[in-house]
């Protein structure tokens, strides 16, 4: 669909956004994969953050069941229902023009069936006008896959820490130390890429294994906390930003303090209004 355009050079050693590619889509990715261009990921659940992720090149836009933390407060993913994903959803979409945008299926939208799951992913595509789904699982969520992807749904998938099992896990911590869990994600993932998926989320895992899937596999790993062989890296929003206040995990590059920065601001509109110096002459009719 795309030449494989050369990028120009920000620096010796960093690359800028192809900016030639008018759409990101999944053969976009898997070429992107078969040349050694890194894959970028964020999250992004309203207009106006999707707007500025999607100016910045970004690849590709997730648009996660984390808005049940970072958007609603919840605990857990576990809360956020298919209306609200689909909400979420459409706003980004209206943002972004350049960047592929792919949809959280959340927890009980999928694991009942797999004609239940062929509905939510059609609810999402045709409601919110994304470009595909993402799901947790392997094996377990095969039919629920194959079903979609029939549909001409593009599903990507997600291995190793899966939130929306956080009550079966009991725990945030790194995924596949052990053998025997660590044997089930490779055949997880080689079951997914059978399926038909273009690409797989690998989240806290140990780094090595990563790096192992990822070259056994000829469609694209997308890690958070996976370590820096995968083919592209993800983030949240909300935490590379510096927004959320105190989550730092290892696996996490905050590239900004936004907390301090929009705290900062607040106080002193707060303060320019308790003063009654804003708004002056100049900011009234």
């Amino acid at each position: 669909m795309y030449n494989s355009i050369p990028l120009t050079s920000k620096s010796a050693n960093s690359m800028s956004v192809n900016k030639e590619i008018k759409r990101v889509t999944t053969r976009t990715v898997q070429e992107m994969k078969m040349r050694g261009e890194k894959v970028s990921m964020l999250t992004a659940y309203d207009y106006s953050l999707a707007t500025i992720v999607d100016d910045a090149g970004v690849d590709i836009i997730l648009v996660g069941d984390s808005a049940s933390n970072v958007m609603a407060g919840h605990e857990t993913t576990l809360p956020i229902t298919l209306d609200q994903m689909i909400y979420h959803a459409a706003s980004v979409v209206r943002a972004a023009k350049r960047a592929l945008v792919i949809v959280d299926l959340p927890f009980g939208s999928y694991q009942g069936n797999s004609k239940e799951a062929l509905n939510s992913a059609i609810r999402i595509m045709k409601e919110s006008g994304a470009h595909g789904v993402k799901l947790e699982g392997g094996i377990e969520i095969a039919e629920s896959v194959t079903r979609i992807l029939a549909a001409g749904i593009p599903v990507m998938g997600h291995l190793g820490l899966t939130p929306q099992s956080i009550y079966k896990f009991g725990t945030y911590t790194v995924r596949a130390k052990e053998d025997a869990e660590a044997q089930k994600l490779r055949d997880d993932s080689l079951t997914l890429q059978e399926l038909g998926c273009f690409g797989i989320v690998l989240e806290k895992i140990p780094a090595l294994l990563a790096k192992e899937v990822t070259e056994s596999l000829s469609i694209p790993t997308v890690g958070i906390g996976a370590g820096q062989h995968c083919d592209g890296q993800v983030l949240v929003i909300h935490d590379m930003l510096g927004i959320n206040k105190g989550f730092k995990p290892r696996f996490l590059r905050q590239y900004a303090s936004l907390y301090d920065v929009m705290n900062d601001a607040i106080k002193n509109y707060v303060a320019d209004v308790k003063s009654a110096d804003f708004p002056n002459e100049k900011e009234q009719y």
